[in-house]
């Protein structure tokens, strides 16, 4: 009889395992995922190499890469095929995401046109290194244009003036021309971004003196107009020192009388002057 019951005790929990078993598999096949728990990422498209402002973007020039799903980037590009054949308004820099807002609408090309607002307009002038303020005249600084010629006054005197002020750089770098004889050779070329009024200006003074570019702090966007600046201010021609006479003694110097100190004060809102 004891061990009848034993045996019975023992399938009775040998059973009640076998439910609580199942109950627990079930329990956890059924059990949705907590999401964030493993973050796979999300496809995006980012630069396989240094990409130039105005670039023509082709297949080669993109990638695909899992990008963290809680850190993705506004206005990020997934397909590639959204980004060829487009063009780009600002310079990516290798492994970094392309977005909508670096690139150009669909059908509008590539090169500089795209890089500057409709009513601009692109124009280069020849310059040197001094023009160019050593070197550091790149894409995206901005300029004024000092111009100094004579007058078509007739005057002799050589000016200096402001022309145009906060100008956009769009490009800087060198080009090929002929010299007189010529011979190719290689010359500097600053590109600026000008209103048609100012694209005339800059033209005219670059045929008829000598322009000088000066860097300006990018956030210094205020104009500020000036009356230029000619050979008698510069060198203070117009005040001329007195002239001694010659041949005769000096005049006799009268004696001076001694000077009076006056001293000036107020009391209660009353003023009063002390003579000494």
């Amino acid at each position: 009889m004891t061990r009848q019951r034993l045996l019975l005790v023992l399938a009775l929990a040998l059973g009640a395992a076998a439910v609580a078993a199942f109950a627990a598999f079930r329990y956890s096949s059924q059990r949705p995922v907590v999401a964030g728990t493993r973050d796979t990422g999300t496809q995006i498209v980012v630069a396989a190499r240094n990409l130039p402002v105005g670039h023509f973007l082709a297949e080669t020039d993109l990638q695909v890469i899992r990008w963290p799903s809680t850190a993705l980037p506004a206005g990020f590009v997934a397909l590639p095929s959204s980004a060829v054949g487009r063009g780009l308004i600002t310079a990516v820099r290798m492994n970094s995401p392309i977005l909508e807002a670096d690139l150009a609408e669909r059908g509008s090309g590539a090169g500089m046109p795209i890089i500057f607002p409709e009513g601009m307009r692109a124009v280069s002038v020849r310059v040197d290194e001094i023009v160019g303020v050593a070197g550091f005249v790149v894409p995206r600084t901005r300029v004024d244009v000092l111009l100094t010629m004579q007058p078509p006054t007739g005057s002799e005197q050589t000016y200096t003036q402001i022309i145009l002020q906060n100008l956009v750089v769009l490009a800087a770098g060198q080009a090929v021309q002929k010299n007189e004889k010529g011979e190719p050779m290689m010359v500097g070329v600053v590109t600026l971004m000008v209103t048609p009024e100012q694209g005339e200006k800059l033209v005219l003074a670059s045929a008829r003196g000598k322009i000088q570019l000066a860097l300006r702090n990018m956030v210094d966007v205020d104009e500020i107009r000036t009356a230029g600046i000619g050979d008698a201010r510069l060198l203070d021609l117009g005040r001329q020192p007195a002239a001694r006479p010659t041949g005769s003694a000096p005049a006799p110097r009268a004696r001076a009388t001694p000077e009076r100190t006056v001293i000036e004060t107020y009391k209660g809102g009353v003023r009063s002057l002390q003579r000494f």
